[in-house]
């Protein structure tokens, strides 16, 4: 199985309730049915149905999946299509598809339908793979090498990617040569870590885990390591806080100011009551139809909250169209919207400074942290779309999360502003119960067994990264699409062996008692 605690040498054998998609649905319309009563009215505009033919959207999505998985991850076609990715292509509509096409030349994958219609997505680079808009051939943007300024390879050389040798982690990816602490139970260690790849139909592929800084223990998938990059799915909208953070700390802005989107700026437009807090925690009130929202009717079209990932558009113009529902700060919703827009807005500030695009999550965030391998997709118009497309290994994302139980601060340097982790772990008011704060999930009505002020990064399939203060541990899992079910009840095993393996080192952390 490839998964042992960490000890003297690198490891061998090398979105929404959320426990399932299904869940997460469950979980959101019982969230949403209790507002129901207390709903503010809603504003007078309507719901815009995506253009399109909604089989074509999810064909599209699905080339996409496969075009990640084989040319990014390294999987076969096969496995590829039978384990990935139904979020955006579910199974029925994969059946569908007539003939398959993988050019190992061009990377890409073209899927053709009964109809003849075709729809690809190509690799391009350290952009990773990005859907084409039907008959297109390239993108609307000019790619880039991304290289760390701190002298590492672009990403897509992949082979020369690992970090120099005698560099420790979390800058490297050296361990230490030194036993584990005493305080820890290295039996029920083991077993955390055994657990978290139990069943095998769980199809976990990465589970890392983290104490008080120092990676401990770490176990993958036979034909997986530490270097596999895997898919984060909605993980991704943390990156988007934490890029947020960062320009806030630097001054550039305010998080309670309203978001400075141009098309709200009209004295008689309530989006420009909108503030950039209120869309970290998904409170916007932007007009969007998703599958988790209570009232979800499939026949009344495909939803846009897919559309952005599919639909081979412009994915900021999109989210910072659309019309509002409610009035800012009154209802919580889990729509794609709201982080299009707060990376519409990172965007916006690194053009304005004159900077890197497309470089500037590596040199700006990823290089101070020591990530190396991950791979941030983008639209054909070359946004980030980390709303959900983009792909880490495991000890990546745990390096994201040491920063914020670190509270925003690496080697000394403050990232984050003061009070910014505060902020992110605190319940949205906007949402009926607290499971939701800053583009983050909170424990707070005990989904998983962990302390309730543990807060976590969660993207569909299965993908977690939890931040557990109270014990300084940092614990990551990734698995594979089709796993999902049994790999979360894997988790929540693994979970709770994990808190009986490292003791409680502090109190739990308590929210404030009001918030803005």
């Amino acid at each position: 199985m490839g998964r042992s605690p960490v000890n003297n040498s690198a490891p061998r054998g090398t979105g929404l309730r959320p426990l399932t998609l299904a869940g997460a649905l469950v979980l959101s319309a019982t969230i949403c049915a209790a507002e129901q009563p207390t709903l503010p009215p809603e504003l007078p505009t309507a719901w815009q149905v995506p253009p399109g033919n909604q089989l074509e959207h999810e064909t599209a999505g699905f080339a996409k999946i496969l075009c990640s998985a084989i040319f990014i991850t390294g999987r076969g076609l096969k496995t590829a299509a039978d384990e990935d990715g139904f979020f955006v292509a579910p199974r029925e509509s994969r059946s569908k598809v007539v003939k398959t096409v993988v050019d190992e030349v061009a990377h890409e994958i073209s899927l053709t339908l009964a109809n003849g219609v075709t729809r690809s997505a190509k690799l391009f680079g350290d952009q990773g793979c990005v859907t084409l808009p039907r008959g297109a051939e390239n993108v609307y943007f000019t790619p880039v090498r991304v290289a760390s300024q701190k002298g590492a390879v672009p990403i897509s050389e992949d082979e020369n990617r690992d970090s120099p040798p005698d560099a420790l982690w979390p800058m490297g990816d050296r361990l230490p040569d030194a036993p584990l602490p005493a305080e820890i139970d290295r039996a029920k260690l083991d077993s955390a870590v055994d657990a978290a790849f139990k069943p095998a139909e769980a199809l976990t592929a990465a589970f890392v885990v983290v104490y008080k800084g120092r990676l401990i223990a770490e176990g993958y998938q036979p034909g997986l390591d530490y270097r596999t990059r895997l898919p984060g799915w909605s993980m991704g909208k943390s990156i988007t806080a934490t890029l947020m953070g960062q320009l806030i700390q630097e001054g550039v802005y305010d998080l309670w100011q309203p978001a400075p989107v141009e098309e709200w700026r009209r004295p008689d437009d309530p989006r420009r009551a909108i503030r950039i807090a209120d869309l970290l925690r998904r409170s916007s009130g932007l007009r969007v139809v998703a599958p988790q929202d209570p009232n979800f009717d499939p026949a009344q079209g495909y939803p846009d909250h897919l559309y952005v990932y599919t639909g081979a558009i412009d994915a900021y113009r999109w989210a910072i169209t659309r019309p509002p529902q409610w009035p800012p700060n009154t209802v919580g919703r889990y729509r794609n919207s709201d982080p299009l827009t707060i990376n519409y807005l990172v965007k916006k500030a690194v053009v304005a400074r004159g900077e890197a695009y497309l470089s500037y999550p590596q040199w700006h965030l990823f290089d101070k942290l020591g990530i190396r391998r991950m791979v941030l997709e983008t639209d054909p118009y070359g946004n980030f779309l980390l709303n959900g497309y983009e792909l880490g290994p495991g000890r990546d994302w745990a390096r994201l999360g040491l920063l914020y139980l670190q509270d925003g601060v690496w080697n000394g340097e403050r990232l984050l502003p003061a009070g910014w982790v505060d902020f992110v772990r605190t319940p949205a008011p906007a949402w009926s119960q607290p499971v939701y704060g800053g583009f983050f999930w909170l424990n707070r009505t005990h989904v998983w067994p962990v302390p309730e002020d543990a807060f976590y990064m969660a993207g569909a399939g299965g993908q977690y990264t939890f931040i557990i203060p109270t014990h300084d541990l940092v614990v990551v899992r990734l698995g594979h699409y089709k796993g999902e079910r049994a790999g979360e009840e894997a988790l929540r095993n693994a979970l709770a062996l994990l808190m009986q393996a490292v003791p409680q080192a502090r109190q739990p952390w308590q929210p404030p008692a009001t918030t803005r």
